[in-house]
């Protein structure tokens, strides 16, 4: 945790958004596996972390705005529970390490709701993603657990994103650290890599890595000779000579704070010629991103360079033709690139993406667009000194996709076809960092990890 200090001003800061009424916020329980005493591994929600900081299970709080109150809920352990877990704190010292003015047992939170609603109170709360949350805040509210989430407080999420938007001193030291760990895992990733090995062998070694170093992954890992696979989950495949693999993964710090880091690396120790363009096309298109960061700047149109660059390089291979910035507007570019720039970061890998992705990336002034690739971008506004996020370009060559837009005719203006196939078998690239937004520019986060041609092919020919 932090100091006690640090919560109470971030429940002060969140109290001055509101006239009236309760914050409620619930703590996430521990999950089963396949039985019950065998559960996942715990992690707190990410909100209650940032306004609480205790990481625990069953526990709730709530925020009494118009008493100036906060209160912790939670059971004492008994004996039997520490006869299996070891002495705990109790509930009033974890009140003490958070600054929450007292602690009272849980079973009184729903009395506390039920009083409050029927005084015609207004009980703000967040969307919930947990199925046991569904049926808790039905019971303490009276709704049916289907449609708690229409129910949710607009006022509360605006508040809450706003303020974790920003990130504080110790917050982005917290990222370092995790990005730090991510150094570790990409580097070593890079230094094991030969042709015969399984992709599982990589991920669990970088897992390791992350558990040792910290609280383990901040997500489930990316690390394929298939990169044209987006979020693909699986670690099955032989690397083979010639193989790229896209390793994409991050850690979380022992505070829960997220990195996001993906390399791309030759498994035989040296791109081929093809690999090497396409490669240089993205890292253009990432470091031409990157450098164009000061606070002000829509991320959309940071979007939309990383696509201009893209189409120019594609077009000098021949894989593309005609206007870049036609080619763009219309979205002829997302058959190579079909995802967003980036996304927020901090205690969430995407950050805040529980309470709603057009609260966290879109507001009143910028909407989501409906075209294809561009509508998968989560982080669209204005960029704020204090913001972390990921600039994470990549080009792909989907078969599915390709056989889609080529049967359809699709863009063929733009769009060589008879080039394109002969990239079927390509896989992708991928190149990502974390990036702070400061007052006059911009700070790549943690220890830089090798990603020019060169740089990776030292390392991974060792």
């Amino acid at each position: 945790m932090f100091q006690p200090q640090t919560y109470i001003d971030r429940r002060r800061t969140l109290k001055e958004q509101f006239n009236s009424g309760i914050l409620l916020f619930l703590g996430n329980n521990e999950a089963p596996s396949n039985y019950s005493a065998n559960s996942y591994a715990f992690r707190q929600d990410s909100t209650f972390l940032y306004y609480f900081g205790i990481d625990l299970p069953k526990l709730a709080a709530l925020i009494d705005i118009d008493s100036n109150t906060s209160i912790l809920y939670g059971h004492e352990f008994t004996v039997d529970d520490i006869v299996w877990m070891g002495q705990q704190p109790g509930l009033n010292e974890l009140a003490e390490k958070s600054g929450i003015d007292r602690a009272e047992n849980f079973d009184n939170l729903e009395n506390v709701l039920i009083d409050a609603v029927k005084k015609g109170r207004k009980v703000h709360f967040l969307p919930q993603y947990r199925d046991n949350q569904f049926l808790l805040i039905g019971k303490l509210l009276g709704v049916q657990p289907t449609r708690v989430n229409y129910y949710v407080s607009s006022d509360f999420i605006k508040a809450v994103v706003s303020q974790r938007s920003i990130k504080s001193e110790e917050e982005i030291a917290e990222i370092d650290k995790a990005v730090d760990i991510a150094h570790r895992m990409h580097t070593a990733a890079m230094k094991m890599i030969k042709p015969g090995l399984t992709e599982r062998k990589i991920a669990g070694m970088i897992e390791g890595i992350a558990f040792s170093l910290g609280a383990g992954l901040s997500f489930r890992p990316i690390v394929s000779v298939n990169g044209q696979i987006l979020h693909n989950p699986h670690h099955e495949n032989e690397i083979k000579d010639g193989s790229l693999l896209v390793n994409d993964s991050g850690a979380e710090t022992d505070m829960h704070y997220a990195s996001d880091i993906t390399r791309t690396i030759p498994a035989s120790g040296k791109f081929t010629s093809k690999q090497r363009d396409i490669y240089e096309i993205v890292l253009n298109a990432e470091t031409s991103s990157i450098n164009a960061v000061k606070p002000g700047v829509m991320n959309k149109d940071l979007h939309l360079l990383a696509a201009k660059t893209i189409v120019e390089g594609l077009s000098n291979l021949g894989l593309m033709h005609g206007s870049v910035d036609e080619a763009v507007q219309q979205g002829a570019h997302a058959l190579f690139f079909p995802h967003g720039l980036g996304h927020m970061m901090g205690l969430d890998v995407h950050d805040l993406e529980a309470l709603g992705e057009d609260y966290v990336g879109y507001n009143d002034e910028i909407t989501r667009s409906d075209q294809f690739g561009l509508a998968y971008l989560r982080l669209a506004k204005s960029l704020k000194p204090g913001y972390v996020f990921t600039i994470e370009p990549g080009i792909y060559f989907i078969p599915a996709l390709i056989d889609q837009w080529k049967n359809e005719n699709k863009f063929s203006e733009f769009i060589n076809y008879d080039r394109v196939e002969e990239y079927r078998s390509f896989g992708g690239i991928r190149i990502e960092d974390d990036i702070l937004v400061t007052e006059d520019g911009f700070r790549i986060l943690g220890k830089p990890i090798p990603k020019t041609v060169d740089d990776v092919e030292a390392i991974v020919s060792k």
